[in-house]
C-alpha cells in the first residue's frame, strides 16, 4: 500500500515495525553481470526494471532496491521467502520523486494481518554503498 501524499504518522499513530538493510553496490553489479536478465525478473517488478534501467548506473538503483526489499522483510520479521517474495514489494515513486511502496496481495494480506496500514520508506545511495530504511505503521 502506499502513502498517501503528505504522510505523517498521526496523534496516536503507531509504529509497528522497523527494518533497515546495507548493501554493497558492487555486490549488485556482480550478480547483474553473472546472472543478467534471470536475477532482474527473479527479485524486480516491471515498473523496478523500467526505472532503474533508465537510469545513467543502473546498479546504483538495484542496489537500493534491492536493500528496501530486505528493509520491508525485516519490518515484517518474516524475511524473503514464502511468506513474503521478492516480487512482493515494489519501490516506486510519488508525486514529489519520493520512494513508495507498492505491496502484491501476498504482502497486503501480510500486512493487514499485523495490523498495519502503510509501508513507510527511505533510500539513500553512494558510488559504494545503498541503504533502506522501512517501516510499518498504522494511522
Amino acid at each position: 500500500m502506499s502513502v498517501p501524499l503528505g504522510f505523517s504518522l498521526p496523534p496516536g499513530g503507531v509504529l509497528l515495525g522497523l527494518g533497515a538493510d546495507l548493501i554493497e553496490v558492487e555486490r549488485v553489479r556482480g550478480v547483474l553481470e553473472r546472472q543478467g536478465p534471470r536475477f532482474l525478473e527473479r527479485v524486480f517488478t516491471d515498473e523496478e526494471r523500467a526505472y532503474c534501467s533508465a537510469m545513467a548506473h543502473p546498479h546504483k538503483h538495484y542496489a537500493a532496491r534491492f536493500a528496501a526489499k530486505e528493509a520491508v522483510a525485516k519490518c515484517f520479521t518474516t524475511g524473503i521467502g514464502a511468506e513474503l517474495g521478492w516480487r512482493s514489494v515494489s519501490v516506486y515513486h510519488g508525486a514529489r520523486h519520493e520512494p513508495l511502496i507498492r505491496l502484491d496481495p501476498q504482502g497486503q494480506a501480510l500486512l493487514a494481518q499485523l495490523g498495519a496500514t502503510h509501508v513507510m520508506v527511505t533510500l539513500s545511495h553512494t558510488e559504494t554503498h545503498a541503504l533502506a530504511v522501512a517501516a510499518l505503521v498504522r494511522a
